[in-house]
């Protein structure tokens, strides 16, 4: 039987949803292992304030990517809530860490990943947001403070954030094409795989005179999702929650 490769991304693990996290740990012990690899888009975690917050629920989450690793390789985006993991993390999970956006040798398909949220221009205040907090002089103003004004800090921009989101236009939020296809001409890819959007779908489309294909992984706030791909094509999956 042919393996398939996984994707997933946008879990937003965090302490107080424990059943995403039941259904996290219950995909990586039964199904994860049976993969030829694993790639995670970014967002696994609601939010990530640095590698120094060894929390039981962070060590408990590493120890779970481990031990898949010693199966597969797992590898990681940073996405827009959690691009503050770092090296101590990934070596704790055992996972590797790609660049935002990373093309990759996908069954004889040159294929771009990414967490997608460099993508979404319309978003104008988020954008400024991304540009500040992925520069060299704001992480490390944030990671010298101490941890209980870190987390203060991370609270208080996930209530703004979700207050902004609820007053954008759905179509702000969501990748602006234009770009999606100068990135994929740039890069020469024929498919392109992203979560941050929480709109699970596979978009075809003509750009330039290539037939291209955009697939968009879903959030795991309802349900887990999955994008399983082989030779022999790809599929959108989802697993209940127990």
């Amino acid at each position: 039987m042919d393996k398939f490769t996984y994707f997933i991304s946008d879990l937003h693990l965090s302490d107080d949803r424990p059943d995403i996290t039941q259904c996290f740990i219950k995909f990586m012990r039964e199904e994860a292992p049976k993969a030829e690899k694993l790639f995670i888009l970014g967002d696994l975690f609601e939010v990530w304030i640095g590698d120094d917050d060894q929390s039981p629920f962070n060590q408990k989450i590493a120890a779970v990517i481990s031990t898949v690793s010693k199966a597969i390789p797992v590898y990681f985006i940073h996405g827009n809530r959690d691009f503050a993991i770092g090296k101590r993390f990934a070596k704790q999970a055992s996972m590797t860490i790609l660049p935002e956006q990373t093309i990759i040798d996908l069954y004889g398909t040159r294929t771009l990943i990414s967490h997608g949220d460099e993508l979404c221009t319309r978003d104008i205040e988020y954008m400024k947001f991304r540009k500040k907090s992925r520069g060299w002089w704001w992480p490390k103003l944030m990671l010298a403070l101490p941890l209980s004004i870190r987390k203060s800090i991370a609270e208080k921009g996930r209530k703004t954030s979700k207050n902004n989101k609820q007053m954008l236009a759905a179509n702000i939020m969501d990748v602006t094409q234009s770009e999606v296809e100068t990135a994929m001409c740039k890069h020469n890819v024929s498919l392109f795989i992203h979560g941050h959007t929480h709109r699970p779908n596979i978009h075809d489309f003509e750009a330039q005179g290539k037939s291209l294909r955009r697939v968009v992984l879903g959030d795991w706030y309802s349900q887990g999702s999955i994008l399983l791909v082989n030779k022999n094509g790809l599929r959108l999956e989802h697993r209940d929650f127990n």
